[in-house]
């Protein structure tokens, strides 16, 4: 099997690299560089290290290495959907999108074609069943698990996906990478938006949309409380960088017309809470599934080791997820990841509207 392993220097994708090869197969190893140069419209996002390990893991073990520059792809598709859908006051989910539209999007359209299947350092389980049918799989450790950014891939992206670390716990992948003395053992995890690297989001999002001040209200109350720079730069159920006393206060809703962030401490919490999320563009994840009006399912709106449970109700416009108790910081714009009710398997997702 000619595979592509998408190695990005941090310790899960390293591993991949020895585990494929205790398996017999010798992949071929691509670096996708993503993080924008700072040339006019884009920014500076170092990589050097990252690449420095990638090529001291190709050189380990005998594996072709080659760099992608995705730049361009990824400013012109999640750099420009994530504007998009902060400036319409939506919140966007670039790491979902990173992973359909360039690691399974334009890394295939460039490189990825040409081989079997495409590995990454996923927390995910993929596998085939009697039919040949492709699922996706929750990890077996439930607080790394990755399938709510995984949860946009077509079935081709699918079928053609490999995780060979959705099986262990992040633990034992640490432990992996010291017995092999892989540089990026002690490496601390990735954190924020996919390949922005050490770029502020906030900043990120200053560049291109600016700055409008506008009122902080208090929701029940209509009392103004301050003043924000831009309905851009918060998301609904925030509750840090609103520069108010006397908290805490959480972002409960937005006036985008008016430019007026809405905040509360909880005295309604009736606002801040939803029983029903409703979902568009909902796709499932492989021909075999029906996502069925009135099906029982679990759920995840947000990146997070916990399920919620709820009911599928399937609307014109989609679904809507009835949520057994009532959940906090439902924000339209985000995913809505469907599990099947007792099993780890993803059955499908949709876009909070």
């Amino acid at each position: 099997m000619n595979i592509a392993a998408l190695v990005s220097g941090g310790v899960d994708s390293s591993v991949v690299v020895p585990l494929l090869k205790e398996q017999g197969y010798n992949p071929h190893i691509f670096y996708i560089k993503i993080g924008m140069n700072d040339n006019g419209d884009e920014w500076d996002c170092p990589s050097e290290e990252d690449v420095e390990i990638t090529t001291w893991i190709a050189k380990k073990y005998g594996c072709k290495f080659d760099i992608v520059d995705l730049q361009r792809e990824y400013f012109d598709r999640v750099g420009r959907y994530t504007m998009d859908t902060v400036r319409k006051g939506l919140t966007p989910n670039p790491d979902v999108m990173c992973n359909s539209l360039i690691k399974f999007g334009a890394f295939e359209e460039k490189a990825g074609y040409t081989f079997d299947r495409i590995a990454t350092g996923h927390y995910a389980r993929q596998w085939q069943d009697d039919d040949g049918i492709c699922w996706l799989g929750t990890a077996n450790d439930p607080v790394k698990d990755q399938t709510d950014f995984l949860g946009r891939l077509s079935y081709h992206q699918l079928s053609k996906a490999m995780f060979p670390i959705g099986h262990l716990p992040k633990s034992e992948v640490r432990r992996l990478a010291e017995k092999m003395n892989l540089p990026s053992a002690t490496r601390h995890d990735s954190q924020g938006i996919c390949f922005l690297g050490k770029i502020n989001y906030n900043d990120y999002i200053r560049k291109y949309l600016g700055e409008r001040e506008g009122d902080i209200i208090e929701l029940e109350t209509g009392k103004k409380l301050g003043r924000h720079k831009g309905f851009w730069f918060h998301t609904i159920g925030q509750r840090k960088g609103l520069r108010l006393g006397g908290g805490p206060w959480f972002v409960i809703k937005k006036d985008i017309d008016e430019n007026i962030i809405y905040v509360s401490k909880g005295y309604d919490p009736e606002a801040q809470y939803a029983s029903t999320i409703p979902l568009a563009d909902l796709i499932a994840m492989n021909p075999a599934i029906t996502l069925a009006d009135g099906q029982r399912i679990r759920f995840k709106i947000r990146h997070t080791p916990e399920f919620n449970t709820g009911t599928l109700k399937l609307t014109p416009q989609g679904a809507d997820i009835v949520s057994d108790t009532p959940i906090s910081g439902v924000a339209a714009g985000q995913f809505g990841i469907i599990y099947h009710e007792t099993e780890p398997v993803v059955l499908g997702s949709g876009v909070i509207c």
